[in-house]
């Protein structure tokens, strides 16, 4: 029988991969877990091949499962979270909440959403797994769900700012509306959003929207809660600084594609592992 310890992980796909790798056992494999399954729902969520109604079909599928697995029956597909849930008490509502998040993305092209409505998406698909994470990590209530709101929010912004152009090529335009309009753009069609010069304005506005929630979470990880932080601060210091390269080089069309540096992850990973 596959178990968690033992079944195959997408983790490896991951940037974050190593931060994942240097935490104990249990808590490294539960990590894996809860990547494996964002992984396999958002793969639903971006599968431009298959027709709307059988994605949302597969995503409620998922639901279903998840919702057997805290009800004691048969779990179906979602059976390898089963000892994460028990051995650290994730919460039922924060799966869905990641599934829900993905079915914005089923349910139509999420274009040009106000902030209301594009805070809502970032916290089911990313603070929502900043919720199950901190729990893994052995954070107390207060700062883990606090760290969670905050660099989850910060995580997403950076991910919607760098994928301005690949979002754009599938019908997708996640930069909020009050963001355009302050930078005097009226939305149309994405291609005439996401070639608009005046786009580094209204990214620059998400960005300092980002920066500031990266600021709250520094602060969460510099009063050194009990837990074990080493993958949070790497997330925190390697997506901040992606962030900061894109500032740098703005987001004026055509755009340079920033990626964080493996290498440079690993190297951070040891500084982290000397310095904690």
């Amino acid at each position: 029988m596959t178990t968690a310890s033992t079944a195959p992980t997408q983790a490896t796909r991951s940037s974050f991969y190593a931060g994942m790798r240097v935490l104990p056992k249990d808590e490294r494999y539960a990590m894996y877990a809860v990547y494996d399954f964002c992984r396999f729902v958002d793969d639903i969520a971006d599968d431009q091949h298959g027709d709307r109604a059988a994605r949302k079909i597969e995503l409620d599928a998922w639901r279903a499962d998840i919702d057997a697995l805290y009800e004691g029956r048969d779990p179906g597909r979602a059976a390898f979270l089963k000892e994460a849930v028990h051995r650290f008490a994730l919460d039922r509502a924060d799966f869905i909440a990641v599934i829900d998040g993905m079915a914005i993305d089923v349910a139509q092209d999420v274009r040009w959403p106000t902030e209301a409505e594009l805070d809502t998406y970032c916290d089911h698909v990313a603070s929502a797994v900043g919720r199950l994470s901190v729990k893994i990590f052995g954070m107390d209530d207060e700062p883990g769900l606090a760290l969670a709101y905050h660099l989850g929010r910060a995580l997403q912004y950076t991910n919607i700012l760098r994928d301005i152009d690949e979002d754009a090529a599938i019908g997708r335009v996640y930069m909020p509306l009050e963001a355009l309009r302050h930078a005097g753009i009226e939305p149309t069609t994405p291609e005439a959003i996401v070639t608009d010069p005046r786009m580094d304005a209204a990214a620059r506005r998400v960005a300092a929207r980002a920066q500031q929630h990266y600021k709250e979470a520094a602060a969460i990880l510099a009063a050194k809660p009990k837990g074990h932080l080493i993958a949070p601060r790497l997330m925190e210091i390697a997506y901040s600084r992606m962030l900061r390269t894109m500032e740098r080089i703005g987001w004026a069309p055509p755009r340079e594609r920033v990626s964080t540096n493996k290498l440079g992850l690993l190297l951070t990973v040891f500084w982290l592992l000397a310095t904690r």
